[in-house]
């Protein structure tokens, strides 16, 4: 089932809506380079589409997604090419088969070249990580925290003092109750890494 018609997708990502019973992607519009979403629903082996809603009118980079069940809300980060490539994101609101936004928050005043975006279900946290083109791209993490349509954020961590590209993922270990992030280090022969992160607070620390 096609999702937007107008012209070539990039960047995709997706996320459940565990209240709405929805889907949610966003993506990057080809068809003017916009910041978009929109909302699925799945009946039996096929899924509909509401109508597109744009989320930042510029053109964006990076996106990734992740919803927290506690505030109900879906996380969008991206990077804002509007704004110097800036780490940016926003509170979306799944309302039947549309979203809305509250006003977005920059957490890297900096160029970031991907983001990866979990939910903490112990510590009720969201955790972006992301390659920090403003730090040499150094592998960075952020830890924020929903309240109504709006996000705030603690202070960045850097979890590899060396550059990652593009390709990173993370993953919330229930069990374990911490944040894991795969990525390729790029000053080692970009061999696949992975490290495990604990949240405390607005903060979060990692092992080697």
């Amino acid at each position: 089932t096609v999702f937007d018609s107008e012209g070539s997708t990039t960047l995709s990502a997706i996320a459940y809506d565990q209240n709405a019973q929805k889907v949610v992607i966003a993506y990057k519009d080809g068809y003017n380079g916009k910041g978009t979403a929109v909302v699925g629903t799945v009946s039996g082996t096929s899924i509909s589409f509401g109508t597109k809603v744009v989320f930042d009118a510029s053109n964006v980079g990076g996106i990734s997604i992740a919803y927290d069940p506690d505030s109900q809300k879906v996380v969008i980060a991206y990077a804002d090419l509007g704004s110097s490539n800036f780490g940016t994101s926003l509170v979306g609101t799944v309302s039947g088969t549309s979203i809305s936004y509250g006003t977005a928050v920059v957490f890297e005043s900096a160029a970031v070249l991907s983001t990866t975006t979990s939910y903490d279900t112990v510590n009720n946290k969201i955790v972006i990580s992301y390659a920090d083109n403003g730090n040499s791209n150094h592998g960075t993490a952020i830890v924020g925290t929903v309240s109504g349509t709006s996000i705030s954020y603690g202070t960045a961590v850097v979890f590899e003092a060396a550059g990652i590209n593009s390709n990173i993922s993370s993953s919330f270990h229930t069990a374990a109750g911490k944040v894991v992030i795969a990525y390729a280090d790029v000053d080692n022969s970009t061999f696949g890494n992975a490290i495990v992160g604990t949240v405390s607070g607005t903060s979060i620390s990692f092992e080697t």
